[in-house]
């Protein structure tokens, strides 16, 4: 047995391990190099890539005497706007927007599962994630829109479900104990 500890040889290296280099560093320098090439190809070829990178509307020539029908912000930004632009008061609307982006900074707190992986969480906590997902979809969607009365109305229904996961997140995701965990837990 090495000095280093079981699996190791005598000189500390691992016996089933593989090497950093060059295993590792050539992986990552091609996937480097997809992403340059790729990037290349979006920043040289097509720019405004279907204006979900740089707008139509940014190459119009500028009228002073004219505002624009419809400003909507870049594509991930659409679902925050649209929950600014579902609430009527302007202050409530700002704050909700700062808490929508704020609130993900308190799921440590406001999940209490003892398991982090989806695979272990009961069938509760996947509709509660499939609702949040489909609501920050459609607030995407929808931030694209035109202001209309539908569309706020969908906004504000779809906006009080992404606030309700985290919201209800303490209660649903609290422990059973009548249900085994699984062995290990990381």
């Amino acid at each position: 047995m090495s000095v280093f500890g079981p699996g190791s040889g005598p000189d500390g290296i691992p016996l089933d391990g593989i090497a950093f280099h060059p295993y590792y560093t050539v992986k990552d320098t091609v996937a480097v190099g997809v992403f340059l090439i790729l990037f290349s190809l979006v920043v040289f070829f097509a720019p405004e890539l279907g204006g979900y990178f740089l707008e139509h509307a940014n190459f119009d020539p500028a009228n002073a005497l004219q505002t624009p029908e419809h400003i909507a912000p870049v594509w991930y930004f659409t679902p925050y706007y649209a929950i600014l632009r579902a609430v009527p008061n302007k202050l409530a609307g700002v704050t909700l927007l700062g808490a929508a982006v704020l609130l993900f900074a308190f799921l440590p707190w406001l999940d209490r599962g003892k398991v982090r992986s989806i695979r272990y969480r009961g069938p509760l906590f996947k509709v509660f994630v499939a609702l949040l997902a489909i609501s920050f979809l459609a607030l995407g969607y929808l931030g694209l829109k035109p202001p209309t009365p539908a569309y706020t109305n969908a906004a504000r229904v779809f906006g009080i479900i992404y606030f309700l996961f985290f919201l209800l997140m303490p209660w649903y995701t609290r422990v059973d104990h009548t249900k085994p965990l699984p062995d290990r837990v990381t």
